[in-house]
């Protein structure tokens, strides 16, 4: 089984990995640069397909003439993209003998397009998984090969989340490897009146809004905490980042956004159910803290409320 192998992140070099182990003859890895001012905390396909001797390129776009005759020369059985971030034009996925596979982070047809490991956790899903489908002219709508059920636990971050997705991503392969050698692979059309779609996210969309319950906020911060940008806020002003929180009972009638501090030292926010206890802190320039470290030095008052997203007053009570 010859194959051309497109791919980047935690995900790309597990399923390059396993793909490499398993004896199948990668003839050319396609990877892209780093992007700027992105915290690299994942392990490097470059690196992986480099020890193996495997040829790698990092072309600006992979549907170009250049990378498209290089891909064709090859004339790979099968092309596989594992968390590649670059579209792949009709042309380019008409290539491969057996047909071009990607490996997408969630169930399908559920969480089609971008970010699926983060909207799973914003939106408190209980379960996720990896699908790998054969690709064609729309995002994440080709036939599933195979699918399998990733858990999530109440204490996943993004990043353990994505450790886990690209694990079962690599025992997926394993387990398909020989069908998709013998050319007999599963082939189910997805059923898309079932379909999600979810676009991408920047690092704007991690401003908390007080107004939302307790748990919605605690899944945001689990959602974009560290190595993502983080989820934030602001107090008279000043930008407050929140890497870790949890949910508390709600504390009286007092409206959202309102910050005290309980018996222990504990920060607490009042939010539209329930209150949210920061864990861990970050004054925007500053060193992390815990909360309890953070509230000594706040200055935190009976009158001390969080701004409003994108500034302003919140209205309203609990």
């Amino acid at each position: 089984m010859r194959a051309v192998v497109c791919a980047y992140g935690e995900v790309g070099h597990a399923c390059l990995d396993a793909l490499l182990d398993l004896g199948v003859d990668v003839a050319l890895v396609v990877t892209h640069e780093d992007a700027p001012g992105e915290k690299i905390w994942f392990a490097s396909v470059r690196d992986r397909a480099v020890t193996s001797g495997v040829r790698v390129i990092a072309p600006p776009n992979v549907n170009a003439s250049g990378p498209l005759e290089e891909i064709r020369a090859v004339a790979p059985d099968y092309l596989f993209s594992f968390y590649f971030r670059q579209m792949m034009a009709p042309e380019l996925l008409a290539v491969p003998a057996r047909g071009a596979l990607n490996l997408h982070g969630s169930l399908l047809p559920r969480y089609r397009g971008r970010a699926p490991v983060n909207w799973v956790l914003v939106n408190g899903e209980t379960e996720t998984g990896v699908t790998l489908h054969y690709m064609d002219e729309r995002p994440d709508h080709g036939d599933i090969v195979g699918q399998r059920v990733v858990p999530i636990a109440r204490e996943d971050t993004a990043e353990s989340l994505t450790r886990k997705l690209a694990a079962q991503g690599a025992l997926l392969l394993r387990e398909l490897h020989p069908a998709l050698s013998s050319g007999t692979a599963p082939r189910a059309a997805q059923d898309h009146s079932r379909s999600t779609y979810f676009g991408g996210r920047t690092p704007a969309d991690g401003e908390i809004d007080w107004r939302r319950s307790a748990k919605e906020i605690r899944n945001l911060v689990r959602a974009v905490t560290d190595p993502w940008p983080g989820a934030f806020t602001h107090l008279g002003g000043r930008k407050l980042l929140v890497w870790a929180a949890d949910t508390r009972p709600a504390w009286g009638d007092a409206a959202a956004g309102t910050l005290f501090v309980d018996r222990e030292g504990a920060p607490l926010v009042a939010t539209g159910d329930g209150a949210l206890e920061l864990a861990d802190v970050t004054w925007d320039g500053e060193s992390r803290r815990t909360g309890r470290e953070w509230a000594r030095g706040a200055a935190i008052g009976a009158d001390s409320r969080f701004d409003a997203p994108g500034g302003g007053a919140l209205g309203g009570g609990t």
